[in-house]
């Protein structure tokens, strides 16, 4: 990976740098305590109120032992826990155009920590720039399996002397 670091965060600064990055592992961000607090407030964004995410005592008796993070609030955590993992530098914009093959593959109980493993997958060119497509798996801390598996996509915008480099 031709990219340079700043505190542990990659910097892609041109085209090339995240062409020679695809099929790398770019890093992980820091662990993330998931707390009820955060689960009631989505739950509160996004009136999903179901009880195994938002009543521990009834949680306590159920399936899973404890509240669990809804699978949306892991998948929304995706973006700061990116931020921590690499920036793309000299960009005119960036903008989010997708997710693919999203799994929520265990659940996030209350108390626990989550972080990101960032993969590029894939750079392929459009007009004024690249789409990417990062592989982000959220593991739990201390847990032989990911909490979730989701491919987002974006799109950087070069300046147009940049995008060819």
């Amino acid at each position: 990976m031709s990219a340079t670091a700043e505190s542990g965060v990659a910097i892609f600064g041109s085209a090339a740098d995240l062409r020679a990055a695809v099929g790398t592992t770019i890093g992980s961000s820091e662990w993330l305590a998931i707390e009820q607090d955060r689960i009631d407030t989505f739950a509160d964004a996004t009136g999903d109120h179901q009880w195994i995410h938002v009543d521990p005592v009834r949680a306590a008796d159920g399936p899973f032992g404890a509240p669990i993070a809804h699978g949306y609030l892991t998948l929304s955590l995706v973006p700061v826990l990116a931020a921590q993992v690499y920036r793309v530098d000299n960009v005119t914009m960036s903008v989010n155009y997708g997710l693919n093959k999203v799994r929520f593959v265990t659940p996030v109980r209350v108390g626990s920590e989550i972080r990101d493993v960032v993969e590029l997958v894939e750079v392929v060119e459009v007009a004024g720039g690249l789409q990417l497509t990062w592989r982000h798996t959220i593991e739990i801390k201390d847990a032989d399996r990911p909490a979730c598996v989701a491919e987002s996509i974006s799109r950087q915008y070069f300046p147009t002397e940049t995008s060819q480099s």
